[in-house]
């Protein structure tokens, strides 16, 4: 499969490293400095594009990669409010588009435990749930993508919280999200159940990124000859 690096960073570098590791090969690299390759000529070389950039480049990296008819596997964070506009265009041009938060495989086995977890906590009010999200300093987007995606199965359980909140909470609906920025984090994530007499919690802390870029490139593979919006659970069969 020949691939496409949107984002030729610390992230991009080690879904090279695997992709070319598991018999594929990158035939197109992007980053800062040659913003201007990205062209539907050079787009069409690739089977499948990948992209890990900021919230500001990405959705117009995804329509450039509709426009080419290249399927996109995406795990830029920040950019979901205009999620639906994104996906409207990839199906009206036949697309594919796969989209994460977070590639890990025990991220996403920690976003199902995450929601059973909170609908056995819902009978019990005097727990209050919080949450934790530690990343190194060069993550621009705060909260995480992966906290976010962890709050909505929280909130989406429908228990006492109704939404989120990185500030401090103004009422008992707020569910708060407390984002630290500290090296060399790559990702650690805690929900916190907390009553007058005990507490418990659960954690997900990420060793390096391999994980994630592992997740990335099986998504391409999984991407290969599809058109749709797809994600994790897709591939996972969670």
């Amino acid at each position: 499969m020949k691939i496409a690096l949107i984002g030729y960073g610390k992230m991009g570098k080690e879904i090279e490293q695997i992709a070319i590791g598991r018999g594929h090969t990158v035939v197109l690299k992007i980053d800062v400095n040659n913003q201007q390759d990205l062209t539907p000529e050079n787009l069409s070389q690739a089977d499948v594009a990948i992209e890990f950039t900021t919230p500001a480049t990405a959705i117009s990296n995804y329509l450039k990669c509709f426009d080419a008819g290249v399927p996109v596997v995406s795990g830029t964070t920040g950019w979901l409010d205009q999620r639906a506009i994104v996906e409207m265009e990839c199906l009206s041009k036949g697309g594919c588009f796969f989209y994460a938060s977070n590639f890990s495989l025990g991220v996403n086995l920690f976003f199902e435990l995450n929601k059973i977890l909170a609908r056995m906590m819902k009978p019990f009010s005097e727990y209050d749930v919080t949450m934790t999200e530690i990343h190194h300093t060069q993550k621009l987007d705060a909260p995480s993508g992966t906290a976010i995606t962890l709050a909505e199965g929280i909130l989406n359980q429908g228990g006492s919280k109704k939404s989120w909140t990185i500030e401090t909470p103004k009422n008992a609906e707020e569910l708060q999200i407390i984002p630290i920025r500290k090296d060399p984090y790559p990702g650690l994530h805690t929900i916190r159940y907390d009553s007058a007499v005990d507490y418990l919690e659960i954690t997900h802390n990420a060793y390096s990124r391999k994980g994630f870029a592992m997740g990335a490139v099986l998504a391409a593979e999984f991407c290969f000859g599809k058109k749709g919006i797809f994600s994790m659970p897709d591939l996972l069969k969670l």
